[in-house]
Formats: structure tokens, C-alpha cells, sequence
């Protein structure tokens, strides 16, 4: 099977896009929660910490990749199998790394042939070009 690896700007868009999805999946939880008279500081505070760690590592186990990376057209796949997802425990220490080394994790992506970003590294896992081959 012929893969197409994701470049730099690619996964730098599905970064931006992502970011502007948790703020707006964040103001919505805030309005939602302005609706009730009294939501305790620790719902709040539950809720915005799950929408934030959980974004990332859900969608990425289930489709493959996060509304950021649809539209970048880029999947997250398994570096063993180009046609599976990692599981939900990869995803979260994918997302974890990615967020405690943030920018400087993709400063690997152009420096190795799979292009893949040191979260890439740590889970097995690579970021391609969507492409229907690769699909079916």
C-alpha cells in the first residue's frame, strides 16, 4: 500500500482549526451552563478539563483523526497498519506528549522520512494524506 505522509503546513492547519473547535466547544458549555442559576466551579471546571482532553484522543481513536484533521484532509493511523486507527490508551499518550512539548514536538515532522512529529514517535503512529486507496 502507497502512503502519502502529511506535511508541516497540513498538520499546522489541523492544529489551528482544532484550537478554534475546543474554544467555540468551550463557549458553548459556558452558555449552556449560564442557563441554570447555580452549576458548581467543579463542573465547570470537569467539564472544560474533559472537553479538552478528551477532544483529541476520542476522535482520533474512532475516525482517525479530529475535525482539524478532517479538514486538512489528514488521518492519524497506526505506523504497523496504515488502515487502522491507533486505540483510545495511544491517543491519550499521543495527546498528552503533544501537549506538554506542544510546538516543538512538529519540529521532527521535517526531519525523517515519515514526517512524524515526536508524539508520532512515542505511540507508532503516522499522519497521512486522505486518500480513497488508502480508504478502501
Amino acid at each position: 500500500m502507497q502512503v502519502s505522509y502529511a506535511v508541516l503546513p497540513e498538520r499546522v492547519k489541523a492544529a489551528i482549526i482544532d484550537s478554534i473547535v475546543l474554544i467555540v466547544m468551550m463557549y458553548a458549555v459556558s452558555e449552556l451552563f449560564g442557563v441554570f442559576e447555580t452549576v458548581p466551579d467543579s463542573f465547570r471546571i470537569l467539564a472544560f478539563i474533559s472537553i479538552f482532553i478528551l477532544y483529541d484522543p476520542i476522535l482520533t481513536s474512532i475516525y482517525g483523526g479530529t475535525i482539524g484533521h478532517s479538514f486538512s484532509k489528514i488521518l492519524v493511523k497506526s505506523a504497523k497498519n496504515p488502515l487502522k486507527n491507533i486505540s483510545f490508551p495511544l491517543a491519550i499518550i499521543r495527546f498528552i506528549i503533544k501537549f506538554f512539548l506542544g510546538w516543538l514536538s512538529l519540529l521532527t515532522v521535517t526531519s525523517n522520512e515519515k514526517r512524524k512529529a515526536l508524539h508520532d514517535f512515542a505511540v507508532n503512529s503516522i499522519v497521512i494524506r486522505e486518500e480513497p486507496e488508502i480508504l478502501e
